[in-house]
C-alpha cells in the first residue's frame, strides 16, 4: 500500500471509530433510532415531555387542540382563514375579547411581555424572544395554577368559545371524562386570568358552573337522576358529546352543592371523580415541575379555605393553586363545590410518590 492509499485508510478509520461510539451514546440516550413512542400520558414545558400518569392530548395529538392556530377550529374550512374571521368580528358575529385584535391573529403572548424590559436581563429577552425559554428561567417566572369551571360542559365546546367566538387561551382543557387536553407549551403567556396570566398556568374544567341560588340555572338541561343518583346528560348541540355515548358520568357528590363566595350564594353540581383523579395528578406534576407552584390553596387567618378575592398585596405575595374568583372580583369558578381540602391532599399524596419514583 503506498503512502497516499495508507493516509485515505488511516483517515477512514478514524471516522469510523468517532461515528461508531457516537450511534452508541444516541441508543443509549434515547433507545431506538428513528420514531419514538409516546406514551399518551404526557404534558409538553418547555419542548420536554414529563408523564404524569393520566390521559392527556397534546395540540399536535389527533383529537387535539392547537392554541397556536390562527384560524377558527371549528369554522367551515372556506370561512376558516384570518381574513374571515376579521370580517366576522367586524360585523359583530364573533367578539374577541382583546380589541382591537384585528391586528393580530395570536391568542397567547409571551410571559411578562409588557414589562420584558425589567422582568429580563438583556440576554434573557435575547432568548426567550423566539420561544427558546429553558426550564429554570420558567420555573424561575411561573408560582401560579389557576383553576377555572368552563361554563361550556365538555372541553370541545369550551375550545370553541374560547378560541373560534373570544379570542382567548388557556394551557389545560379537563373534560367531564378526565381527558386533558394540552393545548399550548406552559412558557407561553396563555389568556385565561388577567393580571395573573404572566406568572400563571390555567385549566378550564367541564363543569357547567355555579349560580346564585333562587336565580336561574341550566341543571335540569345537564343533569338527570336514576336509581344510582345524579348523572350528566348534554344538550344536542354541545360539541364533544359523542365521545361520551353510552356512558353515564355522575358529579362526585350527588346532592347540589351550595356555598357562599363573597357575599353570594352559590349551586352547583361536582366534578366528576375521573375529572378530580386527572387534576390531582396534574396538580402534583405542576408542583414537582414548577417548585414555586406551594400544594396550598389561600386561606383566612382561621385556616379556611379563602371565600373572595385576594387583595392586591395577597395576590401578589400568593404562590400556589387558586381560583379564579380569588383573582377577579366578577368570576365566581371553580365554584363551591370544588373540594380543595381533596384536591391538595391527594396531590401531596401523588407528589411524594412522583419524587420517591425517581
Amino acid at each position: 500500500m503506498n503512502d497516499s492509499r495508507l493516509t485515505v485508510f488511516f483517515c477512514l478509520l478514524a471516522q469510523w471509530l468517532l461515528i461508531v461510539p457516537a450511534l452508541g451514546q444516541a441508543s443509549d440516550a434515547g433507545g431506538s433510532l428513528g420514531f419514538q413512542k409516546r406514551y399518551g400520558d404526557e404534558i409538553m414545558v418547555c419542548g420536554q415531555l414529563y408523564r404524569i400518569g393520566t390521559p392527556v392530548k397534546l395540540w399536535m395529538d389527533p383529537g387535539g387542540f392547537d392554541a397556536y392556530r390562527t384560524t377558527r377550529h371549528f369554522s367551515p374550512f372556506e370561512k376558516r382563514d384570518w381574513k374571515s374571521t376579521v370580517e366576522e368580528m367586524q360585523a359583530g358575529k364573533i367578539q374577541f375579547v382583546t380589541k382591537p385584535q384585528e391586528t393580530s391573529p395570536d391568542r397567547y403572548s409571551l410571559r411578562y411581555g409588557s414589562q420584558a424590559q425589567t422582568a429580563f436581563t438583556p440576554e434573557q429577552l435575547e432568548q426567550i424572544r423566539s420561544g427558546g425559554w429553558t426550564l429554570d428561567m420558567l420555573q424561575d417566572k411561573v408560582d401560579q395554577f389557576v383553576v377555572h369551571f368552563d361554563v361550556c360542559g365538555t372541553s370541545s365546546q369550551c375550545f370553541f368559545i374560547l378560541h373560534d367566538i373570544r379570542g382567548l387561551s388557556v394551557h389545560f382543557m379537563l373534560d367531564a371524562d378526565g381527558t386533558i387536553y394540552q393545548t399550548l407549551d406552559l412558557k407561553e403567556r396563555a389568556w385565561h386570568a388577567t393580571k395573573s396570566n404572566d406568572r400563571s398556568i390555567g385549566i378550564e374544567i367541564a363543569n357547567i358552573g355555579a349560580y346564585p341560588q333562587n336565580e336561574k340555572n341550566p341543571f335540569e338541561q345537564w343533569y338527570a337522576t336514576d336509581d344510582q343518583g345524579v348523572y350528566l346528560i348534554f344538550p344536542s348541540k354541545i360539541r364533544g358529546v359523542d365521545r361520551f355515548a353510552g356512558r353515564k358520568l355522575r358529579p362526585r357528590k350527588a346532592e347540589l352543592i351550595t356555598g357562599k363566595l363573597s357575599d353570594t350564594i352559590y349551586q352547583q353540581y361536582d366534578y366528576t371523580p375521573e375529572q378530580y383523579a386527572a387534576l390531582v395528578k396534574l396538580t402534583a406534576a405542576l408542583s414537582d415541575i414548577f417548585p414555586k407552584i406551594r400544594l396550598e390553596v389561600p386561606r383566612m387567618p382561621d385556616g379556611k379555605i379563602m371565600d373572595r378575592t385576594l387583595s392586591d398585596q395577597q395576590w401578589a405575595s400568593f404562590s400556589g393553586i387558586m381560583g379564579h374568583f380569588h383573582v377577579q372580583g366578577n368570576k365566581s369558578d371553580p365554584g363551591p363545590a370544588m373540594d380543595w381540602e381533596y384536591l391538595i391532599e391527594q396531590a401531596r399524596v401523588y407528589k411524594a410518590e412522583i419524587q420517591r419514583g425517581r
